[in-house]
């Protein structure tokens, strides 16, 4: 049954919209405007076409296309893999190989740099294996950097692939079984043909998210001095090498955007090229016949590499006195925890984080529950307008929001404050709240509201009694990622904190550049633990928001 929608003309419903147009305005359009507007200036071209700026460019292209084309194929076979053939244990697989998503870029780059460091622990053992005093190899440059770009980012690679695999006819695999072809054939001459579109698109804008990474190429790069446009910008922020250095991080940061905005066209052209609906279920399995216990095998070896060691590292690193020393009950110490808490700002920077994340959520769940009833519940010519500027943010860099904040907090007289923080936390996660509650609203029923529109309450009163009451737990759902992603964000945070609005994330980071690695390694160990445990809740069925819950995490996946 067609749910009618209210016209968005009372006077309630005009006051509520005039609110979250006036809150999008200052969210999204202020940010924006000022990258814009600063960028325009004739003086910045000369700077562009520097020798700097034009070779940061190239790695960024280097390690982000390596990286999202790796990331594809990576996405692709998992797809294959987990949907379409037998192998053993695919629902915990899937969980395993989704797991690099769940932790923050810069500390997967600390755990790995742990291991696979010049003071390593695999790259002792095999320089020591080769009998050579230095080390064999390092993570440090190029190459460590796009192979963590293209770890952190194949998961998302593989949900967008995923959704369109199921989403091939089954009609169209069954024509082709019949006319003699294997399970195998059909895959390679039928159904991966038919994904080619999102293919491209998961390539294109999985690149696009790699350009703008800060943290990876931050740990990996700056130490041996290769620069990104990301890390040239905070650069640029940070030390006196220009003489007005935010027009050209702005200009930088147009550049980031109309990448970003061609991305997102391309995206959806090609989503549309080819429409399916699945018509006969999920295929038949294809059977490994005898490959299947090697592929398990080593599927699950892969896996398990991925998705532990990292934690393991992390916890090894935690848990020495000093890089390079082994772990044995005899130098085992608690000392980096407390070392890290005592660090100068360390506390400050975790109640930073703790206070603005939540601040976030409560904002963000608010504004985003308004959000997507006037969208979903009412008409009105505003209502696209509305959605694009709270949901365009998931596909701009937050390297480009962070920059629109420093020019924006500097108009406003908000910059080197913690409320330039928190509005450009709201700027980049609303889309969260947003794409929650979109769904249980649409799916709502008229009847509730129009009876409690009879009984003499108004549209405004009606909305947030009726329609408000069954979309609060997406709501929740989608502020708790909200919190979980601000408390360990660390692209926006370090191009606006300052000496006291420093977060949790910026303290790591410090503290990584400052060679504490375990005390930086201690600190990041206790983030991961703590987004895990969130995101778990969230993603645990129970308490009244399971289905609520699991959109709220696909739309974490998908930003």
């Amino acid at each position: 049954m067609m749910r009618s929608q209210v016209p968005g003309n009372g006077p309630g419903i005009v006051t509520l919209r005039a609110v979250v147009l006036g809150c999008l305005a200052v969210t999204f359009a202020l940010p924006m405007v000022a990258v814009v507007v600063l960028a325009l200036n004739p003086g910045v071209v000369s700077a562009l076409v520097g020798r700097d700026v034009l070779q940061a460019a190239i790695n960024s292209a280097v390690t982000a296309g390596v990286s999202g084309l790796l990331a594809t194929l990576i996405g692709a076979g998992l797809a294959v893999l987990l949907d379409r053939t037998d192998v053993r244990g695919r629902r915990h697989l899937r969980l395993l190989y989704f797991s690099p998503f769940l932790v923050p870029p810069f500390i997967g780059a600390i755990a790995w740099l742990s291991l696979l460091g010049p003071s390593g622990d695999i790259t002792q053992a095999v320089s020591g294996l080769v009998g050579s005093s230095e080390p064999v190899f390092s993570l440090y440059g190029p190459v460590g950097i796009t192979a963590l770009l293209t770890i952190h980012s194949y998961p998302a690679a593989y949900i967008i692939i995923s959704a369109s695999l199921r989403r091939v006819p089954t009609s169209l695999e069954e024509a082709a079984r019949l006319a003699g072809a294997g399970r195998l054939r059909t895959l390679r001459d039928v159904t991966l043909p038919l994904i080619r579109p999102a293919l491209i698109a998961t390539f294109t804008l999985t690149a696009v998210s790699n350009l703008s990474d800060f943290g990876i190429p931050a740990i990996l790069g700056l130490p041996v001095r290769y620069y990104t446009l990301s890390t040239l910008i905070y650069k640029y922020l940070v030390s006196s090498v220009l003489d007005n250095p935010l027009q050209v991080v702005a200009a930088i940061g147009l550049v980031l955007l109309l990448v970003a905005v061609i991305a997102v066209l391309v995206q959806r052209r090609l989503s549309r090229s080819v429409q399916f609906e699945a018509d006969g279920g999920a295929p038949p399995a294809i059977e490994l016949g005898r490959s299947r216990t090697p592929v398990s095998v080593v599927s699950w070896a892969v896996a398990a590499v991925i998705a532990l060691f990292p934690l393991i590292a992390l916890l090894n690193q935690s848990l020495i006195p000093a890089p390079g020393v082994p772990l044995t009950w005899q130098t085992m110490t608690f000392s980096n925890f407390t070392d890290a808490i005592a660090y100068p700002g360390a506390l400050n920077g975790i109640i930073n984080s703790v206070v603005l994340s939540i601040s976030a959520a409560l904002i963000c769940g608010i504004l985003g529950l308004a959000i997507g009833s006037l969208i979903t519940r009412t008409r009105s010519r505003t209502n696209v307008l509305m959605d694009l500027a709270s949901t365009l943010p998931q596909s701009i860099p937050g390297l480009v929001i962070g920059v629109g904040w420093i020019i924006a907090g500097i108009w406003v007289g908000l910059y080197n404050t913690s409320w330039v923080i928190l509005l450009a936390y709201v700027t980049a996660f609303v889309a969260f709240v947003v794409q929650s509650v979109r769904a249980p609203l649409a799916a709502a029923s008229d009847s509730m509201e129009e009876a409690a529109r009879i009984s003499g309450a108004s549209a405004v009163r009606a909305m947030i009694d009726i329609s408000w009451r069954s979309a609060l737990p997406a709501a929740a759902a989608g502020a708790l990622l909200v919190a979980l992603t601000a408390v360990r964000e660390l692209t926006i945070s370090v191009l606006l904190a300052a000496p006291g609005t420093r977060t949790l994330g910026v303290v790591i980071f410090d503290l990584q550049q400052s060679g504490d690695f375990s005390a930086a390694a201690s600190l990041s160990l206790l983030v991961v633990i703590v987004g895990l445990l969130g995101l778990g809740v969230v993603a645990s069925r129970g308490d009244g928001v399971d289905q609520s819950a699991q959109k709220a995490v696909r739309s974490y996946v998908n930003n």
